[in-house]
């Protein structure tokens, strides 16, 4: 009985790593950080992107984020998916365009619903200037597209 027991927990173990790992490959991260190391808790708190501190990090789910901030860290750890940026912090723009996951520039970005969405922006093509124009049907879908990647092996 104690073995049957011993070899159920080890498979959920094994189980909630794999799930971890694979929901982190969907993610935009850089050297394992989600947002290029800015902090997802100030985009609500201060409307603005700031970097966080490696010495501020948490993970969630398979995906680090740092915090600029020990209250923004603590904020983010009672309720991590408030904070989450929408798509895996990849572009949503090119997410809702052609289901692409493309780099995003994380000082270019955009609260709606309580969400945090993120956007490329270089040489002068900003996609949230794009989004803006037709945010509606972009979301709903980049909503589907980011669906369908997610749930893909």
């Amino acid at each position: 009985m104690n073995k049957f027991i011993l070899i159920l927990l080890f498979a959920f173990i094994s189980v909630t790593g794999l799930a971890q790992n694979s929901r982190a490959t969907h993610f935009n991260l850089e050297k394992k950080v989600a947002i290029q190391g800015y902090d997802p808790v100030a985009y609500f708190t201060q409307k603005k992107a700031v970097k966080g501190k490696a010495a501020l990090a948490s993970t969630y789910e398979g995906v680090t984020y740092y915090f600029s901030s020990q209250a923004n860290k603590e904020a983010f750890v009672k309720n991590p998916s408030s904070y989450e940026p929408q798509y895996g912090g990849w572009c949503a723009f090119a997410m809702g365009d052609y289901g692409e996951k493309v780099e995003i520039n994380p000082e270019t970005f955009k609260i709606l619903d309580g969400k945090l969405y993120l956007f490329y922006n270089a040489y002068f093509n900003n996609t949230l200037k794009s989004w803006n124009k037709d945010e509606v049907n972009l979301k709903k879908k980049a909503d589907a597209n980011w669906k369908k990647l997610t749930s893909q092996k």
